[in-house]
């Protein structure tokens, strides 16, 4: 409860006692010594005329001290009450507006924790995109060193066989399964139409294997051709 308003209507409550009892004690004055009816109407807000009538005086310029006048309670303690009833209204209008400044301040520090709130959820989120493109880029590497250092296949077990193969591999490309030479392709220099579109390690080594068996029978005879001719 608001102290303010129940001291205001505290006040309020005794301005309304004090008003009633000095209404009730005006309703009949004494004259004093040098009193007219004049000056004992302008003392109680009213006029000579009502209280002449109110007294049934006859002559209002006869009255005597210790005579009783009856005033009708028309005092200006009473006029007076009205201005301390409003006191609470006035109350009432400081709180809300306490209120008002208070809501709009509260107001202020929730509009900034929520774009705090959403900075960091847009740094969070940032981040976690950097890191899903550094593994995708990471795994691209990977994947291609993995098919770089793919080994060679030794088809027939035989060390003759296979040396044979790395020489003329090493004559064609270099080793390298990547270079190409306008139509011809890869680590052993096939045509690309030998290769059907698909230039991994794994299926050049398949087809050059098959290309070599068909042809000469073994990389050792392809070698012999090699030294021949120069190409194989």
């Amino acid at each position: 409860m608001n102290l303010n308003k129940v001291l205001l209507s505290a006040a309020t409550v005794v301005g309304f006692t004090a008003a009633t009892a000095a209404a009730a004690n005006a309703d009949t004055v004494t004259v004093n010594a040098g009193d007219t009816l004049s000056h004992i109407a302008l003392r109680n807000n009213t006029t000579v005329e009502a209280l002449q009538q109110l007294n049934n005086l006859e002559n209002i310029n006869l009255i005597f001290p210790g005579q009783k006048i009856e005033v009708g309670g028309q005092t200006q303690t009473v006029e007076q009450t009205p201005v301390v009833a409003a006191q609470p209204a006035q109350t009432a209008q400081a709180d809300q507006t306490q209120q008002v400044a208070q809501a709009q301040a509260k107001a202020a520090v929730e509009a900034q924790q929520a774009a705090q709130a959403q900075a960091v959820a847009q740094a969070q989120a940032q981040a976690q995109q950097a890191a899903q493109a550094a593994a995708v880029q990471q795994a691209a590497q990977g994947q291609s060193y993995t098919v770089a250092q793919q080994p060679t296949t030794n088809t027939t077990g035989n060390g003759d066989e296979a040396a044979a193969r790395e020489w003329i591999a090493g004559k064609e490309s270099g080793g390298s399964y990547t270079v190409t030479n306008g139509q011809y392709i890869g680590k052993y220099q096939l045509s690309a139409s030998y290769l059907n579109g698909d230039y991994s390690a794994e299926n050049q080594e398949r087809v050059a294997n098959n290309y070599v068996s068909s042809r000469y029978g073994s990389w050792t005879n392809a070698k012999q051709h090699w030294l021949q001719n120069g190409w194989y």
